[in-house]
Order: structure tokens, then C-alpha cells, then sequence
């Protein structure tokens, strides 16, 4: 129950908390009002809990205070004291450096699965390649969906172990183009378009520019296929430079800014430029957005660009990929080879 109630503290957002609120957070009816009072006592006497005396005490037997301020420093030196002393246990690979760093509630979320990953290391050793996701959960710990889906690569992450365990992600296969006569060079071209319509307009011209690949973009799929790039055109040595072109509105400004969390990626400004000769269409008002993902966007473009970007977007306006026709697509390509 202690440690229940240090959880608790741990979490609480303010710096008191007064005794009926304490109650609320505990399954008190297993347990008397003299054993809750004696274990609120007990983090009185260690200085966890501190009275606050304006408020006073209550008339039961044993006494507690209305209120008490929450000493959190007191209440995470005990947590670094455990995992100081689990370091020393778990094999060295396993790092919790970050643990001293982020929310307590985190170390007790995490603690089961570091355990069954100390353990499967231990047996096996560190894994000598690479496997899917889903496998690599099972032999860690037992759940296929650990990984991808229920925040195991996140605590392998806060460890230091998410390359180490050599995990292959499970996306959608990327969808691209090839442009064969560029395949033998060391520096490469990658233009990623949003719409299948570009897509499809731009493919033919692909062997007429110096891109190696053009790669049809799904939306927001790219974000999390983007991963399998490197598995899917494995040419040895290279250098890649990724490019975009998406709808000139909040979502396909989004899309850009999450893929470039993931991987570098240019707008393709050419044809972003060649949109805005065009007259926006109207209808996009309602879409969700991200200030700080239109921030890191702007830079890419002129003043005059950039302030007729956000006037457009503050008024629901937008551009779609197809104001650009096939032939004016095409040709810009033709001419823009990709790096200005």
C-alpha cells in the first residue's frame, strides 16, 4: 500500500494534497481508518509528507492533518535509489539514464518488461539479425504487438536498445518508381509526391531527370513506410537526398513536417512555386493546424512566397497537387532537376 501511495504523490499535479483527496486515489475498503492513518504518519515522520499547519488537524484518533504539502524531491530520492541498484543487477546494455529524467510513473510502467528484456539477453545474447517486429516482441516479451503497437519501442528507446535489437519496422511497402540509368551513381535523387495523379503524371518523365527514384507518397502512409526505403533499393555506399511535393494545404504541410521528423526531406519547390502562380481553390478550412509544422515550412520560400502562403491558409484556401496539369508537371521537371 506504500508503495501505492507514493505512486500516487508521484503523479498528483499539485504541490498539496489534502487527506480526503488522498483517500479517493486509495481501495480503502480493505483497509481501517487507523491503518491509512498510520501509514499517512509514517510519510509525516520521513518528511514526505510536511503538515500544513494554517489548515490544522482532524479530531479522529490517530490525528491527521487537513492538508500536506507533497516533498517531491524526498519522495524521488527513493526512486533513484532503486534504480541505482537495479543498474547494478541488469546486464550492462540496458541503460536508465533516462528514468532520473521523465515522469516516476514511467520506471513502475516499465520495470516488468526491462526485467523479461535482462532476461531474454542473459539467455540469448544481444540478436545477432534482424527480424520483424511482431517476432522480436514475442521473444522479448511474450505479445506479439509490443512493439508497434503498445509502447515497446518507446521503453526500448529510453534503454538504448532499440537498434541493438535489430527490429525490422512492419509498414506498408514503399511504392516507387525506379529510374535505372542513375542507379550506379553514389549521390541520389528522391522525389516523393502526396497524389497518384502526380504520381502517374511525373512517372514517364522520371528517365529524363536525374532522380533516381519517384516515390507515390499515399498520404500520410509515407510517414511510417518511409522506414523501409533503404531495404527496398539497397545500393551500397550511397548518399540520398529526399525531396517532396504534397497539396498546398494544412494536411499536406503536416505530412511534410512528420516526414521530415523521420528522414531530411526538401520541399520540391519548383513545383510548390509553380502552384503559386495559380488561383487557390476554397474548402479547406476545417482542417487541423500546426503552427510549428507551417513554421518549419515557410523558411523554404520568399517573404512575398511565405505571406501569401499564410494569408491563403487563414482564409480556408488551398492547393491541390492536380492545379498543376500533366505537361505543366512534366516540364517543370524537366527543367528543375531537383536541387536549386
Amino acid at each position: 500500500m506504500r508503495d501505492l501511495v507514493i505512486q500516487v504523490l508521484l503523479k498528483f499535479s499539485k504541490k498539496t494534497i489534502g487527506i480526503e483527496e488522498l483517500e479517493t486515489f486509495l481501495p480503502l475498503t480493505d483497509m481501517s481508518y487507523e491503518q491509512f492513518a498510520k501509514l499517512v504518519l509514517s510519510l509525516e515522520e520521513e518528511g514526505i509528507l510536511e503538515m500544513v499547519k494554517s489548515h490544522g488537524r482532524n479530531m479522529r484518533t490517530p490525528s491527521l492533518a487537513y492538508s500536506y504539502r507533497i516533498q517531491t524531491k524526498l519522495l524521488k530520492q527513493d526512486l533513484h535509489q532503486e534504480i541505482f541498484k537495479l543498474r547494478l543487477q541488469l546486464h550492462p546494455s540496458i541503460e536508465l539514464d533516462q528514468y532520473f529524467k521523465i515522469d516516476p510513473s514511467n520506471w513502475k510502467d516499465d520495470l516488468p518488461y526491462i526485467y523479461k528484456i535482462h532476461d531474454y539477453i542473459e539467455k540469448n545474447g544481444l540478436p545477432e539479425y534482424e527480424v520483424p517486429a511482431p517476432e522480436r516482441s514475442v521473444e522479448l516479451v511474450g505479445d506479439e504487438k509490443w512493439i508497434d503497437e503498445k509502447q515497446g519501442k518507446e521503453l526500448l528507446e529510453r534503454i538504448g536498445l532499440l537498434s541493438a535489437m535489430k527490429v525490422i519496422p512492419v509498414s506498408d511497402p514503399i511504392m516507387f518508381a525506379v529510374n535505372p540509368a542513375t542507379i550506379t551513381n553514389q549521390n541520389h535523387l528522391h522525389l516523393i509526391v502526396e497524389n497518384k495523379t502526380t504520381f502517374q503524371a511525373l512517372m514517364h518523365t522520371l528517365p529524363e531527370t536525374s532522380f533516381t527514384t519517384l516515390i507515390y507518397g499515399s498520404g500520410n502512409r509515407i510517414i511510417k513506410s518511409i522506414e523501409q526505403f533503404e531495404r527496398q533499393l539497397p545500393i551500397a555506399n550511397a548518399q540520398h537526398t529526399f525531396f517532396y511535393f504534397g497539396d498546398i494545404d494544412r494536411s499536406g504541410i503536416f505530412i511534410w513536417y512528420r516526414l521530415n521528423e523521420k528522414k531530411k526531406v526538401h520541399p520540391y519547390i519548383p513545383f510548390y512555386r509553380g502552384c503559386l502562380e495559380k488561383a487557390p481553390l476554397e474548402g479547406k478550412s476545417n482542417q487541423r493546424f500546426d503552427q510549428e509544422a507551417l513554421l518549419r515550412f515557410l523558411p523554404f520560400f520568399t517573404k512575398e512566397e511565405s505571406d501569401k502562403l499564410q494569408s491563403m491558409l487563414a482564409e480556408g484556401k488551398y492547393f491541390p497537387q492536380e492545379v498543376l496539369k500533366t505537361k505543366e508537371l512534366q516540364e517543370i521537371w524537366r527543367q528543375n532537376h531537383g536541387v536549386e
